[in-house]
């Protein structure tokens, strides 16, 4: 998607050597109209597919699964990172390694909002080492739904992600920008997908 990797040139920061910190317009900051194409493109990738609800984890995954969900008309479920007195025991949970913040979260959807009958798209901002993309199909999995696919945003490519994500049964993947490489403090792009 040329408007993100533009977006991804013009106000994107490298750091370090894999990091890319784009919180002036997805995980800080949110871009609404960037969010309503990229959720449009989403639903376009992803069309035809019988799919009943998307998936992702707060709190960076929801703006773009919430648009996706409103061009594909469905509803959205975000799995929670933190337990809350108000959330129910009765839940789907799987442990999710975060390389970024160095910890591990247990996420969790109320088996309320997913079961056996659903058809589902997963979405997250980042694809890196794959391990909040695992996390959500675990949730999946213990529920019985189907995964129809993994729409990520953005994919750095040079992390095994993607492959573990294959090995794990995941092959119906597509990432609106697919970063190469870092080079000089500058992002390099691949052909998305």
């Amino acid at each position: 998607m040329k408007e993100l990797e533009a977006r991804i040139k013009e106000d994107g920061r490298v750091l370090g050597a894999d990091i890319l910190k784009v919180d002036s317009f997805l995980n800080h900051q949110i871009d609404p109209k960037l969010m309503q194409a990229m959720g449009a493109e989403f639903a376009r990738l992803f069309k035809d597919q019988g799919i009943t609800k998307v998936i992702t984890v707060e709190a960076s995954g929801i703006a773009p699964a919430v648009m996706a969900g409103l061009s594909l008309d469905i509803p959205v479920v975000f799995a929670r990172k933190s337990k809350s007195r108000i959330l129910s025991d009765d839940a789907y949970t799987a442990d999710v390694y975060s390389y970024t913040k160095q910890s591990t979260n247990q996420i969790r959807i109320d088996k309320r909002f997913l079961s056996a009958d659903d058809h589902v798209l997963l979405i997250d901002d980042f694809l890196a080492n794959g391990q909040a993309l695992l996390g959500m199909k675990a949730l999946a999995d213990d529920a019985g739904a189907t995964i129809v696919g993994a729409g990520i945003v953005i994919e750095k490519s040079f992390q095994p992600g993607r492959q573990a994500a294959i090995e794990a049964g995941l092959t119906n993947i597509h990432s609106l920008a697919k970063i190469a490489a870092f080079e000089n403090g500058q992002v390099v792009f691949e052909e998305a997908d």
